[in-house]
């Protein structure tokens, strides 16, 4: 089947990836933008992790405060160069992930941040709930991880849904971000303030 120059520009539109590799996933599923959309996808998810481990001693610090001026945050987003924090796909990444911090309230940045403690407390509690449902095990440590993760997506920024596009989540945004800008970026810290509110 070929495929039109109208089809690639809007496959471009809704992925941001570049002419020739949109081309190449809308011709394996014969112009089907949805199934090349999820092709686009996993393979920048792919270059994403190949990345991951690559240092990311640039970047920049977003901020962002909320109308009325009674939210703010400040965040460090890194990336492999000063090329990359300079452009304006960069700068509107840390701002929108600026903006999800002052609407979302996450507490922690990662999964690996959040004490084991705690998790170990949700899980027993998540556990306690089915104690008399005489449901097997494997089913509880099943229903149990289900609560772990939606736990997560309460308090975890990078498990968290995306303000802008709850289907996305803020690790999705980077990853994708990851895939068109071609280098390793990572959400170092941040600070969300709020008036009245005292520090952790």
């Amino acid at each position: 089947m070929a495929i039109s120059a109208a089809q690639v520009k809007e496959l471009r539109e809704k992925t941001g990836v570049g002419f020739m590799d949109c081309k190449s996933a809308l011709a394996e599923v014969d112009g089907d933008l949805e199934k090349a959309i999820d092709i686009l996808r996993t393979r920048g998810q792919a270059r994403a992790a190949k990345r991951s481990g690559r240092s990311t001693g640039q970047g920049v610090v977003g901020s962002y405060i909320h109308t009325g001026g009674q939210v703010g945050v400040l965040v460090e987003v890194g990336c492999e160069s000063d090329f990359v924090a300079r452009t304006d796909e960069f700068q509107a990444l840390v701002r929108e992930i600026a903006m999800h911090i002052a609407a979302a309230s996450p507490a922690y940045g990662t999964r690996a941040e959040v004490p084991e403690a705690d998790v170990e407390r949700e899980k027993s509690i998540f556990r306690a709930q089915f104690k008399d449902s005489n449901k097997p095990p494997v089913v509880v440590d099943k229903i149990v991880e289900g609560k772990l993760n939606s736990y997560y997506q309460q308090i975890v920024l990078l498990d968290q849904p995306s303000i802008r596009d709850p289907k996305t989540s803020i690790g999705d945004l980077v990853t994708e971000a990851i895939a068109k800008m071609g280098e390793n970026i990572t959400i170092t810290r941040f600070e969300r303030f709020k008036i009245g509110e005292a520090p952790d």
